[in-house]
């Protein structure tokens, strides 16, 4: 489990292809602590990952073909920029929101609007995540626990304060980028449970 709240971001430094599986590494100093082990879980741009080898610098993690699929990990390459969060320990305290790893879909960035307050972008929405996406409700982008602002049939909208644009790779994002969405997990236990008194 993550809470959204980027430790560092770290640069893809070797990308290995074999069948239909795909080896990442990662160059991350600062979060090459002693107490990172093997089998360590790892959100990398929002996807929990298991560390299978670690260096002084680095780490690697295998990305299964369905991961690659359903994510922008597919479009890495040597020099890629990624957010990294190390799995919550027990008694963490939480300032995003309850973040799994797990991505709903790949959505596009189709707008970027920036003042100097807020980087504002618009998101793809498909019709079946729709009633999960609400106003001022919490969504991951890319790993990042933010705020919706608005939301439409089609589309909703973020807001990055100046620190968020620091501290994550957000900032990067142009129109058209591919962006992993992860929904918040209390709307999906909502919409189960409404689901399943409607079919009674």
């Amino acid at each position: 489990m993550f809470s959204g709240i980027i430790q560092t971001k770290g640069r893809v430094s070797q990308v290995h292809q074999q069948g239909l599986e795909m080896t990442l590494t990662i160059t991350a100093p600062s979060l090459m602590t002693p107490n990172l082990k093997i089998g360590d879980s790892i959100a990398v741009n929002g996807i929990c990952l298991t560390v299978t080898t670690r260096q002084a610098d680095a780490f690697s993690v295998v990305v299964m073909p369905e991961t690659m699929r359903r994510t922008n990990l597919k479009i890495l390459v040597v020099g890629s920029l990624v957010n990294l969060e190390r799995a919550l320990q027990v008694n963490a305290h939480i300032d995003g929101h309850i973040v799994q790893g797990h991505i709903d879909y790949c959505g596009q960035v189709l707008q970027r609007q920036s003042d100097a307050h807020a980087l504002r972008l618009l998101i793809s929405l498909p019709s079946e995540y729709r009633a999960l996406v609400v106003t001022k409700g919490s969504v991951a982008v890319d790993g990042v626990s933010l705020t919706v602002v608005a939301v439409t049939e089609t589309t909703f909208e973020v807001d990055l304060i100046p620190h968020s644009q620091a501290v994550t790779t957000l900032s990067e994002l142009q129109v058209g980028t591919l962006v992993n969405v992860e929904t918040d997990i209390l709307g999906k236990y909502l919409a189960r449970q409404l689901a399943l008194e409607g079919s009674h």
